[in-house]
Parts: C-alpha cells; structure tokens; sequence
C-alpha cells in the first residue's frame, strides 16, 4: 500500500470514528449534565440551607422586579464560601465555566436550589435579536405558522439564525421555540410538560394557574425563558405573558 493510500486511508477512518463518537455524544453528554447538576445541587442546597441557619438570610444577588421568576435570584456563591459553608463552586456552574446559573425558587416559603440553562437562555437571546433585526427591516414577523393560539413559529432561515439544536434539560430532546404577537421569544416546554404528565398517577384537573412548578420539582432545572402553562383540552397550553 503506497504511502499516500495509507495517509487516506486513515484519514477516511478518523472521520467515520468522529462521526461514530458525535452520534453518541448527546446522549452521554445528558448523562453527564445530570450527574453534575445533581450533585452540584445536593451541595449548593446544603450550603444554602446551613447559611440560612446561620444568619436568617439568603445567599442571593439581588435582581428588579422586572426579571423574570425563572431567572431572579441567582445564588451568592462568594458569601457561601466567605461564610465557610461551600468549599468550591460546582464545576458545572457559570462561575467555574459551567453552562448552568444556580438559582434559589421558592424563597420565601421553603427556599429550593435549581440550575438555569445557559444555553436555552442563550438561544432565546440570540432569536430575540435576530427577530427584533427582522421587524425593523420588514415591518412584519418572520413566521410560518400559528403554533398556539397567540403563539408562532420563528423562520429561522429568514432571521438568518445558524442552526443550533439545543437541548431540553428536562427531557434531553429538541427544544423548539416560539413568539408572541409582539415578536417577544419564547422556549415552548410544552412537550416537556406532556410528557411529565403522562408519567403523573393523576393529571392536572385544568384549574392550576400554571403547570411549570411541575417541571421545577421534578427536575434539577428551571423553565428559563417561558411563559405559563395551562391544563386545557388533555394538553398543556402556553398563555400570553402578562407579568414577569
């Protein structure tokens, strides 16, 4: 076998061995984020719970009123830390490099840890501009549909939005995304929320004001990024956003 033939020929199995290693990529990669997001949990939750032992407080970064619940109030891992009850940030953290922003829900009756996915959150930022760019320039929204009532699909090609598929935490498929007649985007956890209910001995009985407080406490993450959901017709409903 010439030397040429040889150089191809590995090349050639390089490549198929990457493709291979990405098929499979995804699925360890969610296997991973959950190992990391509940161990980092169990320890943040801990220092929480001992610092407010400690000092009748919170370790929280305080935002306005105009952040959105899912986003509000990020953890103070300098005061954890300071008060010696948290040896290290978690790794899978912003502040270690991480894609996660560890978040305290629930404040005020029994203080619960949660992650904020960075990517998810991400995505929506970048959809945000690109639609925002879109209506300036068109007048109009760049849509295909109607996904729900008061709810669209978003023309990625027309925005000119590089593809990315990003993740759901909750479930590990494809989110998709939406927005409201107003241009504002969305992550539709809608399936997301199907799916919980359809694992749930007993369903929703359509008089909840919101279902995401279902995905909070069945999972490490938050719903970043989205609005309420309602029981209606045996599926979950997404409602125009009224309030942060």
């Amino acid at each position: 076998m010439s030397r040429n033939r040889r150089i191809a020929l590995l090349v050639v199995t390089s490549l198929i061995s990457m493709l291979l290693q990405g098929c499979l990529y995804p699925n360890e990669l969610r296997k991973e984020n959950q190992q990391s997001a509940r161990e980092g949990i169990l320890l943040v939750q801990n220092a929480v719970d001992e610092y407010q032992k400690q000092t009748q407080l919170l370790p929280m970064i305080t935002s306005d009123m105009s952040v959105p619940r899912y986003e509000k109030y990020r953890i103070d891992f300098e005061l954890l830390k300071r008060r010696g009850v948290l040896g290290s940030t978690p790794s899978n953290a912003f502040e270690a490099g991480g894609t996660g922003t560890y978040l305290i829900i629930d404040e005020e009756t029994e203080p619960k840890v949660r992650i904020m996915d960075l990517l998810t959150a991400q995505r929506v930022n970048d959809l945000t501009r690109a639609v925002d760019s879109y209506k300036r320039k068109q007048g109009s929204l760049p849509t295909t549909e109607e996904m729900y009532p008061g709810f669209y699909s978003i023309d990625e090609a027309a925005v000119g939005v590089r593809p990315n598929e990003v993740l759901s935490p909750f479930n590990g498929q494809p989110l998709s995304f939406m927005m409201d007649m107003e241009g504002t985007v969305y992550a539709d956890y809608a399936p997301d929320i199907m799916q919980l209910v359809e694992k749930l001995e007993k369903r929703p009985t359509g008089n909840e004001k919101d279902l995401r407080p279902l995905l909070v406490e069945s999972s490490f993450y938050v719903p970043v990024k989205s609005v309420s959901y309602i029981w209606k017709d045996n599926a979950p409903w997404p409602q125009v956003a009224t309030a942060p």
